[in-house]
């Protein structure tokens, strides 16, 4: 396999910048307390898993469920809008069910880690790659490089929650609260436009 550096390392930041995990840290010690506890390896495979089935079965899974691409990025749009708004409000939508399994799937590896956007975007990157005859593995690279960071955050959540302190993290929460909510509004912006023609 063909490894080029420059072209890893664009990927690689790409996704970051797309899955923002260090974005979502307040959200997610906020959904740690509500379930007393979170487990950092199970959020990050089912998060990888999410990511790798849609690298080999993104078209064809939505096409066979009648849902195009559009659409699934508007209703991930939605359920991130209600995690800003939680965040920014301090009210709760996503109302604890004590089971940490549930909770691990929705809201944590989706939307909030393999979301409609980090989806989407390795869609795109694997389309763009193929129409240009580049090694598409790449790709499968920089989401292992990233689901390594996820589970370095996860797993550090405690230290982060001590290194802010109550106050820092109620001003983060609420900062990322209003990024989340622009996330989505953009997102949201950007497809339902084309749903509506």
């Amino acid at each position: 396999m063909n490894f080029n550096l420059k072209e890893f390392l664009t990927l690689s930041f790409t996704l970051f910048a797309v899955i923002d995990i260090v974005g979502s840290v307040p959200m997610l010690i906020s959904i740690k307390k509500k379930l007393g506890s979170i487990h950092p390896l199970r959020v990050t495979l089912i998060s990888g898993g999410l990511m790798v089935l849609f690298f080999f079965m993104g078209k064809p899974l939505l096409n066979i469920l009648g849902v195009d691409i559009r659409s699934f990025a508007v209703a991930g749009s939605i359920v991130i809008f209600i995690l800003g708004l939680e965040m920014v409000l301090g009210i709760e939508f996503f109302k604890s069910d004590n089971t940490d399994a549930t909770s691990t799937v929705v809201p944590i590896a989706f939307p909030l880690i393999a979301g409609s956007g980090t989806l989407t975007t390795i869609m795109s990157l694997k389309a763009t790659f193929e129409r240009s005859d580049r090694n598409e593995y790449m790709i499968l690279l920089a989401i292992v490089l990233n689901l390594l960071v996820i589970f370095f955050v996860l797993r550090s959540l405690n230290w982060i929650e001590r290194l802010l302190g109550k106050a820092g993290l109620m001003a983060v929460r609420k900062f990322f609260g209003v990024i989340l909510l622009a996330i989505a509004v953009k997102v949201f912006a950007g497809n339902a436009a084309g749903l509506l023609r």
